[in-house]
């Protein structure tokens, strides 16, 4: 990370409001019982979640994870639940970031992904 640009979290939560605010509408719609949250760092349970723990290098940042059912896996007959969680992780985009505009595009790029992930998509099905 460069030294000379500063996010507060403040900054960085609302940059992660904007993002969920331009998803299309289409899509917006189709988002139900769903919160967006921003975390400092992925915690171990974070990940331990992911699909294959044995690809994430020891250099690698989690920059965001989707906490639930994805919508295609999902039954009429499933209980009510809690909402599923997207978490935004600052720590790990902020140092990955060499400037702000790499730390906005680096946060919509990430809550598109793990919206990606909402509607049942795996990475390889996403752009980014």
């Amino acid at each position: 990370m460069s030294e000379d640009w500063r996010m507060s979290k403040e900054q960085f939560a609302r940059l992660v409001e904007e993002a969920v605010a331009a998803i299309p509408e289409r899509f917006a719609r189709a988002l139900q019982n769903i919160a967006v949250v921003v975390e400092e760092e992925p915690s171990d349970d974070d990940l331990d979640l992911l699909d294959d723990p044995d690809e994430f290098e020891e250099d690698d940042e989690l920059l965001g994870i989707y906490r639930g059912v994805p919508l295609p896996e999902r039954s009429w007959s499933d209980p009510a639940a809690l909402p599923d969680q997207i978490a935004i992780f600052r720590g790990p985009i902020v140092r990955i970031s060499e400037t702000r505009d790499d730390a906005i595009d680096e946060i919509r790029d990430t809550v598109i992904h793990e919206i990606g992930h909402y509607f049942g998509l795996d990475d390889e099905e996403m752009p980014f």
